[in-house]
């Protein structure tokens, strides 16, 4: 399984980014797929996240209002739209995605999912 993660980049602070990140390979039905972050010097954190069965999703309280997250069921596809960024934004940001074996592990929580991409760097400017 490869998931593949694009659009990270260097923005000015009030800018936006959209991610994307493409599972790919063993092909099985997914559960959700989810994104996280890390600062330098920071743990792994949680941003976003969305349930393939209701489309339901969910966002860490320090992204609500500026970060949506959308998906392509049948193309194991999600996106991460950031809007209104900041330094505080700053980190490599990784995708991952939820195979049947996590299907009851918290979404907002890494050890929820099974796979995980190689990370995208976004960096904004102050």
């Amino acid at each position: 399984v490869q998931l593949q993660a694009f659009g990270g980049g260097l923005v000015q602070a009030g800018g936006s980014l959209r991610l994307s990140c493409a599972a790919s390979g063993r092909t099985f039905r997914w559960y959700g797929m989810g994104w996280f972050r890390q600062a330098p010097g920071k743990e792994r954190e949680f941003v976003a996240a969305i349930k393939w069965s209701d489309d339901s999703t969910y966002l860490a309280d320090s992204v609500k209002g500026r970060f949506t997250i959308s998906g392509e069921n049948a193309k194991n596809t999600v996106y991460l739209q950031m809007n209104s960024l900041t330094p505080e934004d700053t980190a490599v940001y990784y995708c991952a995605a939820k195979s049947p074996s996590r299907s009851t592990y918290d979404y907002t929580r890494s050890g929820g999912y099974d796979y995980w991409g190689q990370g995208t760097e976004v960096t904004v400017s102050s």
